[in-house]
């Protein structure tokens, strides 16, 4: 659409009487709200696929961590738990979906504890948007714990994996 054609529609909106009205074509999407003073506005914006999603991510970043803790506290102690952790490095989900071990469910899980992994192996898929993202690992090591149980729900960057480096 060029701007000739914004323009034309902005006037055709302004005389129908509308007070609003969304049109979305493949990466643009436009937006025209008429005022109860009869003034114009008019929003023209690019959308990104991910860039919503994205906002939205921090504030839930913070609230995941929370029972995960409580978890911690409950199942082995504070300090014991933060100490065993310090020494380990933590496989954290690049995006926001659905945490799968397995790549069906009559398959076998990618990694289990005490596993050996190395760069770029496969460690669990991620659904997002009915899209599977496999999840590759950026270090090597032994797999120490599973931090998220299988088919549930993981904010971006929550910990999934502790690995042991050594």
């Amino acid at each position: 659409m060029d701007l000739k054609e914004i323009q034309n529609l902005i006037k055709f909106v302004a005389k129908s009487g509308a007070s609003e009205v969304k049109l979305e074509m493949d990466d643009v999407k436009i937006t025209i709200k008429t005022g109860s003073d009869e003034r114009e506005t008019t929003i023209l914006q690019q959308v990104p696929m991910q860039a919503a999603p994205q906002m939205q991510q921090p504030v839930q970043q913070q609230q995941a961590p929370s029972p995960q803790q409580q978890e911690n506290t409950a199942s082995g102690g504070d300090a014991t738990g933060g100490q065993e952790d310090k020494g380990y490095l933590t496989i954290k989900s690049p995006i926001i979906g659905t945490f799968y071990r397995k790549p069906s469910p009559d398959k076998d899980a990618f990694v289990e504890v005490g596993d050996s992994v190395k760069v770029g192996d496969v460690l669990c898929v991620i659904e997002a948007m009915k899209l599977f993202n496999e999840i590759e690992s950026e270090v090597s090591g032994k797999i120490v714990k599973v931090l998220v149980d299988d088919s549930s729900p993981v904010e971006f960057d929550q910990p999934l994996f502790l690995v042991d480096p050594s």
